[in-house]
C-alpha cells in the first residue's frame, strides 16, 4: 500500500481489508480509489477529503464560500471543466484555482499548466457540490452538448417513442436523447414543476418554475443549434407529430427518476424563430391532505363538515396556479370510500387516484364538459368533480346535478369568494338555484413557505417576523415549498338574500366581514406571524 493508503487504515478511516477489496474495484471499473471508497459507504466524503486535504497540504473547502471569478470560468472551456469534474475558482497573475474533487488526478494540473500556461493551485471540494457549481456557471447538460457537437453525433438520433422513459444515466454516449434526459431529471431534482423552451433569434431561453417562480437556468451557448432535434425529441416522447411545425400540439409522457414516475404535459407552439416548449411535471402519485394543504383551524373544521354533506356544491376559486384543483383532489381523498361511487370530468386529468372513475374530455371529438357530466349522471355516482366551470351551459348542468341529490366540487376564475357568485350570476345562472345549491365559495391561493435550513428571526417595530437568509438547499431564496392560504365563505341566510338581490361582490364581502368570517389576507398574516411564510410573499400573492 501507499503512503495515503497506510494512512487512512493507521487513522481508522477504513479497515485493511475494506481497503483492499475497495482497490481491486477501482482497478476493474477504471475508477478512481476516492470514488469506489465513497460511492461503497465505505468513508463519508467530507471525512475523506478532510483528511485528504490534510496529507496533500490542500484547503477542503464548501463551495458555497467561495467567490467564483467570472474571468476564472471563461478561462477554462466547458468541455475541460466537464471531462475533469473541476471548477475555476479564482484567475490572479497567471495563477488558476480549481475546485477538485480527486487530490490523486494530477492529470487536469498537468493539462491546464501545458496547454494553458497558467500555475495551477487546488482547493477540495465535494463532488455534489462540484456538479452543482458546473451547472450554474457553465450551464444543464454542458458537458452532453460539448461531446455532441465535437463528436458530430447524428443530431436527429432523437430516439423512439416509448411509453414510459427511464431518465436514469445508464449510457455515456452524447446524444440528444441523454440532453432531453438531463434536462428533465436536473429540473425534477430541483423541484420544478414547469419547464420552459424559448427560442429566440440567436439563442434559447431555459426558464423554470420552482414554488410557483419562473427562474432562469443557464444552459450552453450552442444549445441554439441542437434547439429542433431537441423540440424532435420531446415530441417524440409524448406522442406527437415531429413534422408538424405551425399548429400548437399537446401531448404527454411518462418518465422514471430514481424510482418515482412523473407524468409530463407537454404543450409545443410556434413562435417566430421557431417552437416554444413548455414541459408540466406531475408526480403520478401523491398524498393528499386538507392540512398538509394548508387549512388549518376554523377553516379545515368547516371544510370537512361542508364536503361531508349528502349533496350540494362546492366551488373553489382563484387564478390558473393557485392550487384549485389539488384541493379539490384532497377533499376526493377524504370522501373516497367503497360505499361512495366517485366521478372526475377533468381537463386534463392531473392525478390518478385509486378507486374513482376519471374520465378527461376531448373537444375534438366532442367530449365536452356539459356532455360528459350528463353522462355520468346515469352512473349513479354520489360524489362528482367537475374540474372547471367555463360557461353557462356547465354551470347550470353542475347546479342542476347538485339539486337531484348529489355532491358536486368544482371550480371558477375568480379573484376572491365573494365575486364566484355574480361570476356564476354573470353566467347566466339563476340566483334563487345557487342560493338552493351552493354549500360554499372558497377562494384560495398558493403562497412559498420559508426554508427551514436557513430561516432566521428579525425585528420589525418591536415584532419579530421570519425570513430565509438564502442556502444552498432552498437555491438561495429563501424558501421551500408551498402552502395554501384560504378564505370560506358558507351561504349564511344574509350572505344568500344579497345574492337574490343581485348585489355586488363587494356588499357580499362587507357581509361577510361583518359574519367574521376569515379573509385571503388574514389567513395569510396569520401564517406569517406563525412564521410559515414572510410578509413580502404575502403581499405578492394578495396584491390584486
Amino acid at each position: 500500500m501507499g503512503l495515503f493508503e497506510d494512512r487512512l487504515v493507521a487513522d481508522g478511516l477504513v479497515s485493511g481489508v475494506a481497503l483492499e477489496q475497495a482497490k481491486v474495484t477501482a482497478r476493474l471499473k477504471r475508477r478512481s480509489l476516492t470514488d469506489v471508497l465513497i460511492d461503497n459507504g465505505l468513508v463519508k466524503e467530507g471525512e475523506l477529503l478532510k483528511f485528504s486535504a490534510k496529507q496533500y497540504g490542500l484547503s477542503f473547502v464548501d463551495i458555497e464560500d467561495l467567490d467564483i471569478d467570472p474571468n476564472a470560468i471563461r478561462a477554462v472551456s466547458a468541455k475541460l471543466a466537464t471531462h475533469y469534474d473541476i471548477v475555476p475558482v479564482k484567475l490572479s497573475n497567471k495563477i488558476l484555482t480549481i475546485a477538485v474533487s480527486n487530490p490523486m488526478d494530477m492529470a487536469v494540473v498537468e493539462d491546464i499548466e501545458v496547454n494553458h500556461g497558467f500555475h495551477v493551485e487546488r482547493v477540495l471540494v465535494c463532488r455534489s457540490d462540484i456538479s452543482k457549481a458546473l451547472r450554474k456557471y457553465y450551464g444543464v447538460g454542458v458537458a452532453t452538448v460539448e461531446r455532441i457537437l465535437a463528436d458530430g453525433t447524428d443530431r436527429e438520433d432523437v430516439g423512439s417513442g416509448d411509453v414510459s422513459h427511464d431518465l436514469a444515466e445508464g449510457t455515456e454516449d452524447a446524444s440528444v436523447v441523454r440532453l432531453v434526459n438531463q434536462l428533465l431529471k436536473d429540473a425534477i431534482k430541483d423541484r420544478a414543476t414547469d419547464i420552459h423552451f424559448e427560442i429566440m433569434r440567436d439563442h434559447v431561453v431555459t426558464r423554470r418554475r420552482i414554488d410557483g417562480v419562473l427562474h432562469d437556468t443557464r444552459i450552453s451557448d450552442n444549445i441554439r443549434v441542437l434547439y429542433p432535434s431537441i423540440v424532435s425529441r420531446i415530441k417524440l416522447m409524448s406522442g406527437l407529430n415531429i413534422v408538424e411545425r405551425r399548429l400548437p400540439q399537446d401531448g404527454r409522457a411518462r418518465v422514471n427518476v430514481d424510482g418515482l414516475d412523473y407524468d409530463l404535459r407537454v404543450s409545443v407552439v410556434p413562435s417566430i424563430h421557431g417552437e416554444d416548449v413548455v414541459i408540466r411535471i406531475l408526480p403520478t402519485s401523491m398524498l393528499f391532505d386538507l392540512k398538509d394543504l394548508g387549512y388549518s383551524g376554523n377553516e379545515y373544521d368547516m371544510l370537512v363538515d361542508l364536503i361531508s354533506k349528502p349533496h350540494g356544491i362546492i366551488f373553489v376559486t382563484g387564478p390558473t396556479g393557485s392550487g384549485k384543483s389539488t384541493t379539490l383532489y384532497a377533499c376526493l381523498s377524504r370522501l373516497n370510500t367503497r360505499e361512495r361511487k366517485i366521478i372526475t370530468i377533468e381537463d386534463p386529468v392531473e392525478y390518478e387516484l385509486p378507486g374513482i372513475t376519471q374520465t378527461q374530455i376531448n373537444p375534438k371529438i366532442g367530449l365536452t364538459f356539459e356532455r360528459s357530466l350528463r353522462s355520468m349522471l346515469r352512473h349513479d355516482p354520489d360524489v362528482m368533480m367537475v374540474g372547471e366551470v367555463r360557461d353557462a351551459e356547465t354551470a347550470e348542468i353542475a347546479v342542476q346535478t347538485a339539486m337531484t341529490g348529489h355532491l358536486v366540487l368544482s371550480t371558477l376564475h375568480t379573484n376572491d369568494a365573494a365575486s364566484a357568485a355574480v361570476r356564476l350570476i354573470d353566467m347566466g345562472v339563476e340566483p334563487y338555484l345557487i342560493t338552493t345549491t351552493v354549500l360554499c365559495f372558497v377562494a384560495q391561493r398558493l403562497i412559498r413557505v420559508i426554508c427551514e435550513n436557513c430561516k432566521e428571526s428579525y425585528d420589525d417595530n418591536g415584532e419579530v417576523f421570519y425570513r430565509g437568509a438564502g442556502c444552498r438547499k432552498c437555491g438561495g431564496s429563501g424558501y421551500s415549498g408551498r402552502v395554501s392560504i384560504s378564505e370560506i365563505l358558507p351561504l349564511a341566510p344574509s350572505i344568500q338574500e344579497l345574492i337574490i338581490q343581485k348585489r355586488s361582490a363587494a356588499d357580499i364581502r362587507l357581509e361577510a366581514d361583518k359574519l367574521g368570517f376569515r379573509t385571503l389576507r388574514q389567513d395569510g398574516e396569520e401564517k406569517v406571524r406563525a412564521g410559515i411564510t414572510t410578509q413580502e410573499e404575502l403581499l405578492r400573492v394578495t396584491a390584486w
